[in-house]
């Protein structure tokens, strides 16, 4: 853009446009939504609207949890591989990007608010989220899907097992399931201590074990897939081989686990990144707006999803 001048009278005048095709596509309505957490707190966040007819229970929702989780999403463009926003939206799913306590973008003290409690009203704030969504009758609250990445895989991976009974699918990505073995095994064990914990698990085991998603996994009856890059030293893969092991002895939902080879902590790679996108869409399809009850072929044909409009 050109104009931030007194001489321009405010007028702006556009120089470029990267993506002219977007305009003969149709896009489910963005807004930002303000709603209040279980304790009174503030909690803002964006939400995509689904394109199409909505049946009368409201539509399906996927929640889309960013990672950090000192980060944060501001409304504009926030479609890409691993976050479905439009694509879902015009597979008739409503898309809901939390920023729960603990992101950016709202000063220090909101960014702090979930120290001393990793998985505690961080991750409620996302439920009440959900259920301010159901209360507005946007959303049909029996259909509800968790996915993300990094800590929003831990989000995710929280919610198909801690808090399963609200979600009917989970994508977990690069995420943490077990705090102690993570504990040894990242390349970032100060920050875990220094900044979310604000202890060491020495100190605690006991706390450590019970913000791990692999302690509640006998409670889960959550659709879940698991994806993690091979080459991954943030998170170690051996998280999701974890969650995935717990959850197949003592979980009562379908499970299954993707580990791509030569990616590390996200995809960077075309063929995985595609992979990922497609293979998280046909899962929340399949659990979300099917009847389902097992897991999907483990392989895609990739021309058959992608021509799926």
């Amino acid at each position: 853009w050109k104009g931030f001048g007194a001489a321009t009278k405010g007028k702006l005048t556009r120089l470029t446009d990267s993506n002219p095709w977007l305009a003969d596509r149709l896009m489910g309505k963005q807004e930002g939504i303000v709603y209040k957490a279980q304790d009174g707190l503030e909690i803002g966040g964006l939400l995509i609207h689904p394109i199409g007819k909505v049946a009368k229970k409201g539509a399906p929702l996927i929640v889309q949890v960013h990672g950090g989780p000192e980060s944060h999403y501001r409304n504009g463009w926030v479609t890409s591989y691993s976050n479905l926003g439009q694509v879902a939206a015009g597979r008739g799913f409503a898309v809901f990007f939390p920023n729960y306590r603990g992101s950016t973008g709202r000063g220090v003290a909101y960014s702090k608010a979930d120290h001393h409690d990793p998985a505690g009203k961080e991750f409620q704030d996302i439920v009440d989220g959900v259920n301010y969504l159901a209360e507005q009758k946007i959303i049909d609250k029996a259909r509800v899907g968790s996915m993300g990445g990094s800590y929003g895989g831990y989000a995710s991976a929280w919610a198909a097992t801690f808090y399963s009974k609200h979600y009917k699918a989970a994508a977990v990505f690069v995420g943490v399931s077990d705090q102690i073995s993570k504990i040894g095994t990242t390349d970032i064990t100060n920050e875990m201590i220094t900044v979310h914990f604000r202890k060491k698990p020495w100190e605690n085991w006991d706390f450590f074990l019970k913000r791990s998603p692999i302690y509640y996994a006998h409670q889960s009856t959550t659709a879940t897939l698991i994806l993690h890059g091979k080459a991954d030293t943030r998170v170690d893969p051996g998280q999701s081989r974890e969650l995935y092991r717990h959850l197949k002895i003592r979980g009562k939902g379908p499970v299954r686990l993707v580990l791509y080879p030569g990616e590390g902590h996200g995809n960077r790679m075309a063929a995985a990144r595609l992979d990922y996108h497609l293979r998280t869409l046909r899962w929340m399809e399949r659990f979300l707006k099917g009847s389902a009850k097992d897991v999907p072929d483990s392989d895609i044909d990739y021309k058959k999803e992608l021509d799926n409009k």
